[in-house]
């Protein structure tokens, strides 16, 4: 079988690397993953986040100002 070619060059983070780039705890994003507004990819115990996915959550919730 071979690899999609999309999945190879994506980049995952774990969560208290999104949780230190977002400055929010660790359990705020496991919040966020459960509520499936985050997207992840469960590996044995753990998730794994795509980076792609941090970076449109951020990019969609962005509030700027007028």
């Amino acid at each position: 079988m071979g690899e999609d070619p999309q999945v190879a060059e994506m980049s995952f983070m774990t969560v208290a690397e999104v949780a230190t780039l977002m400055r929010v705890s660790k359990m705020t994003v496991y919040r966020l993953v459960h509520s499936g507004e985050l997207p992840a990819v469960r590996v044995g115990r753990s998730f794994r986040v795509p980076e792609q996915a941090v970076n449109d959550y951020l990019r969609d919730s962005y509030h700027g100002t007028a």
